[in-house]
């Protein structure tokens, strides 16, 4: 049976290396707004793609001020088609764990709010972004965290907030993805 993201699979597959000899896809929007299931059905459809996920990248008192430690640990690595060691960030711990390989792929997914930030477009073959509402996306994300994340997500929604009025990345989307009941549609961006 076919992958319902085969065809976008297949596109992205097609596209000329953007970090060395990755194709290096971000998959960006709202917190809440369904980037990591997304990202895991688009890496099965790739065959297994390996899928960098903001979280681990970001933590408690650096939110969005990571730029630099994913250009050292990731970005730097691939471009030079070499894995890729990052160090994941442990939410309940609040301390960063035991460096994780991510391998240089045909195609790479970089999941997060930021992974269409300006700093990073230059390095990315495509990016998208998933089309919900902020509020709609954050009110998903706090039913999903529980009450024990309540005060986390008052301070969030200030920062990510800030972040994309500082630095957007829906203009610079080439293509909107949807979540729709059973499955998803990829429309035109505004790019």
């Amino acid at each position: 049976m076919s992958h319902p993201l085969n065809g976008l699979a297949r596109t992205l597959r097609r596209l000329p290396p953007s970090c060395g000899p990755v194709r290096l896809v971000g998959v960006d929007g709202h917190a809440g707004s369904g980037k990591s299931t997304f990202a895991g059905e688009l890496a099965a459809a790739l065959g297994g793609a390996p899928v960098l996920h903001l979280d681990d990248i970001a933590s408690h008192e650096e939110l969005f001020a990571w730029t630099g430690r994913l250009l050292e640990q990731v970005i730097e690595p691939l471009r030079s088609g070499a894995t890729a060691h990052y160090s994941p960030y442990d939410w309940r711990a609040r301390r960063f764990g035991a460096p994780r390989p991510l391998p240089s792929a045909p195609v790479v997914l970089l999941e997060g709010v930021g992974a269409g930030r300006r700093a990073l477009r230059p390095h990315l073959a495509r990016l998208l972004w998933m089309e919900l509402p902020a509020e709609e996306s954050w009110t998903r994300g706090r039913s999903r965290d529980g009450e024990e994340q309540r005060e986390f997500w008052d301070g969030w929604v200030l920062a990510e907030r800030r972040h994309f009025a500082d630095d957007p990345s829906r203009p610079y989307a080439d293509l909107l993805v949807l979540q729709m009941t059973g499955g998803y549609e990829v429309l035109p961006g505004p790019a």
